[in-house]
């Protein structure tokens, strides 16, 4: 049980755990915020466009009387248009983001020179050679120039 309670413990106390935690904190604030966007400003304005039609209250009545079974295809209805218009939201907002987070592009490192040019052919060669594959001559090292 000791043990147990050990790997609990340093299960809970690693770093992605408590930002887990945190994200769904601010996750279920940040849900608030857009269900009120959908809810109270974007609904008014569909109902607006659809002439006042409350897609809730839409539904076949399986039956007679009070009691009678409804299917309240209405609901789902405004189930998924709640759910396109969050989606959205949530996507124009996340590209926003992005874009203001977007990083400026590094500029390319410059490599070293992999040749160089043989001083009495002008044929390239490799940096790091010590003859001249084309002509022969021996490229020094130390800037001397030796000619077999």
């Amino acid at each position: 049980m000791k043990e147990f309670l050990k790997e609990f413990k340093k299960f809970i106390s690693r770093g992605n755990v408590i930002d887990m935690a945190v994200g769904i904190i601010i996750g279920s604030a940040f849900t608030a915020i857009v269900n009120s966007l959908v809810n109270d400003v974007m609904m008014p304005l569909l109902s607006i466009l659809t002439g006042g039609l409350d897609f809730a209250a839409l539904c076949f009545v399986l039956g007679e009387g009070d009691g009678a079974a409804t299917l309240n295809y209405g609901a789902f209805i405004a189930a998924v248009i709640n759910f396109l218009l969050i989606a959205f939201v949530i996507f124009t907002i996340i590209k926003a983001m992005n874009k203001l987070s977007r990083k400026k592009p590094e500029a390319p490192k410059e490599e070293p020179p992999k040749k160089k040019a043989c001083p009495f052919c002008k044929e390239e060669v490799a940096i790091d050679a010590v003859k001249c594959p084309h002509c022969t001559s021996v490229l020094a090292e130390d800037g001397l120039i030796y000619v077999d």
